[in-house]
């Protein structure tokens, strides 16, 4: 759910406590929308002003930097570089948070700045205000064209978005409550307490009416007394606990996969979803965003790559189709090759101009009679020497064909391994690694007259198993030739069976490894590979010195043999916890 008010004021209460007094040390925007503030004591706090995410906690995600930092980034290192973050405060159940700095001006007198992150889905906002509350910029310019109400341009003094005309939920009495509730009669419960609340997220008015009624979409009955009171009681008991600051992050999950999160227990989904309680909000934050984020980056900065990889791969499957088409024609070239000789051998008794030829086919048993259709514009002799080029001819296009749809199926293979690492990759430089790969097999264009930063040599992921054995994973093909070629000879090398993933290898040190780091390793494996969502996974398995490399494979493509099999299921939490920290 996108964060509401009232799960906002839990965070911001929390930040309060962790984040207020620290002094800015660095100041980053990884993404267009993501500024990220380095405070004393290595504690990294992420303001969001995405549309679909906006939000704001403590983070311990690493996020790569662009090579040149954009401007409202340089801005604000010129403003909040150094600065003292004094207050962290929110309006009462507005979405919108105020981070006020002590600053130094250029002159060195103290000075204060404010920086706004307004959480409001697409109209989501980061604004920095002066010591007068003029707007110094934003990250979204908001002119006449776009807002007749209320512009967002630097030189204007900030004014809080408009307020909605609904209730307050924390201020409305009991028999106010029931008055609304009443006036409703007939109403669905959830959608009464959306239409009438401000602060309240779709998810909350639909756990309170599942408390009342037993059931998310129940309605309103004036005359059924129990059900009011009921759904009064789960209003005033969530009015309570909101109040007293009584918040219990938690994350809600189906499959492994993050549904939602809340700041109270969340009932209506029974048993169809797992709740996972947080010690506090970042952490809860930080883990259901983790793969929307890396989802995202992949998406925006993989686009390119992956449409020319997609549309590559289509192409070469049209033509495989094609190709085992004109493959399945030839199988005819014997039928044609047969018409040529019972042809000539009936020549003495065939007259030009016939449309076909019945003769006995002595290659048979019995010798049946066959019907051969001819071309009454050609003589005999004709006629047979056509039957036999095409025999010719298909005899030919059947070796050709082949070959070519051996290389095509190989190139197929490899563009499908292209797209699995491409939905894998969650670095800068994975995806220009993967770009000089593709422009390498001549799938992309060089860019003409654009010069690429420089970057540092790609490095694998890296793990350590439960008995500290080094794990290394590959982030693309090439890297998975590197990583397999710069292996000691006596290392282990995992690999999914019959599905496209990483390079895994584990260190062994030229010991023998324990069975639990060869299980954690094989993980890996299933984990970073195509059958990741799997219940089961084979992950085959053997030294590095029995994996080959054919003569002009394509990245990434290896032949292995005395192997060994697996049979693992992957896990997150697993590969969160072997992980390597940077």
């Amino acid at each position: 759910m996108p964060l509401d008010a009232v799960c906002l004021t839990g965070v911001v209460r929390e930040l309060q406590r962790a984040a207020a007094g620290a002094r800015v040390e660095k100041v980053q925007q990884p993404a267009r929308d993501q500024i990220v503030l380095t405070l004393r004591g290595n504690r990294r706090l992420l303001l969001c002003a995405g549309a679909n995410q906006a939000r704001i906690h403590l983070t311990c995600q690493p996020r790569e930097n662009p090579a040149a930092p954009p401007m409202f980034c340089m801005l604000l290192r010129k403003h909040l570089g150094g600065g003292l973050l004094t207050e962290i405060t929110q309006p009462s159940l507005e979405r919108v948070v105020f981070l006020t700095f002590q600053v130094l001006s250029e002159l060195g007198e103290p000075e204060r700045r404010q920086l706004v992150l307004e959480c409001m889905g697409r109209r989501s906002n980061l604004i920095l205000l002066d010591g007068d509350g003029r707007i110094i910029d934003c990250l979204r310019r908001v002119d006449m064209e776009r807002s007749q109400q209320r512009q967002v341009l630097p030189g204007l003094f900030y004014r809080m978005p408009p307020a909605l005309e609904k209730e307050d939920p924390l201020a409305v009495e009991r028999e106010g409550f029931a008055a609304l509730a009443r006036a409703a009669d007939g109403k669905a419960a959830d959608a009464f307490l959306l239409d009438t609340f401000f602060g309240l997220s779709p998810l909350i008015c639909r756990e309170l009416a599942f408390r009342a009624s037993g059931e998310t979409d129940g309605r309103l009955d004036a005359g059924d007394e129990g059900l009011l009171e009921r759904l009064e009681n789960a209003f005033f008991d969530w009015q309570g606990a909101v109040k007293e600051n009584r918040f219990s992050p938690v994350l809600l999950q189906r499959d492994g996969k993050p549904l939602e999160f809340s700041y109270c227990p969340i009932r209506q989904y029974g048993q169809a979803a797992e709740a996972v309680p947080f010690s506090d909000f970042s952490s809860l934050l930080d883990t259901f965003y983790e793969a929307r984020d890396r989802q995202e980056r992949s998406r925006q900065r993989g686009q390119e790559l992956h449409r020319a990889a997609v549309t590559a791969r289509d192409r070469v499957a049209r033509k495989l189709a094609l190709q085992e088409q004109e493959l399945a024609s030839t199988e005819q070239r014997e039928t044609w090759r047969l018409c040529g000789e019972l042809i000539t051998a009936n020549l003495y008794r065939m007259e030009r101009g016939a449309a076909s030829l019945r003769a006995e086919n002595y290659y048979a048993e019995g010798c049946p009679q066959v019907e051969i259709p001819l071309d009454p514009l050609l003589t005999p002799q004709e006629n047979a020497a056509r039957y036999f080029r095409r025999y010719q001819k298909a005899k030919t296009a059947r070796l050709h064909l082949t070959e070519q749809l051996e290389k095509g199926r190989g190139e197929l293979e490899y563009l499908n391994s292209v797209v699995d690492e491409l939905s894998r990759a969650e670095l800068e430089q994975d995806f220009q690694d993967i770009r000089a790969e593709l422009a390498a097999a001549g799938y992309l264009r060089n860019r003409g007259g654009k010069k690429e930063p420089k970057r540092g040599a790609s490095r694998p992921r890296e793990f350590r198993s439960s008995a500290g054995l080094r794990i290394l994973v590959g982030r693309s093909n090439v890297q998975n030739d590197l990583l397999t070629r710069q292996a000691d000879k006596g290392d282990l090398w995992f690999h999914t069976q019959k599905i496209h993933g990483s390079h895994v290898i584990l260190c062994t040190g030229g010991q023998k490894p324990d069975d639990q780091s060869v299980t954690e390793a094989a993980v890996l494996a299933a984990w970073f590979s195509q059958g990741q969502d799997s219940s089961r996974v084979a992950v085959d398995y053997t030294q590095v010195k029995y994996v080959k490399k054919p003569a002009a494979a394509r990245p990434g493509m290896v032949v292995y043999t005395t192997y060994q099999t697996a049979y693992v299921r992957p896990d997150q939490a697993l590969v969160k916890a072997l992980a390597v920290s940077k």
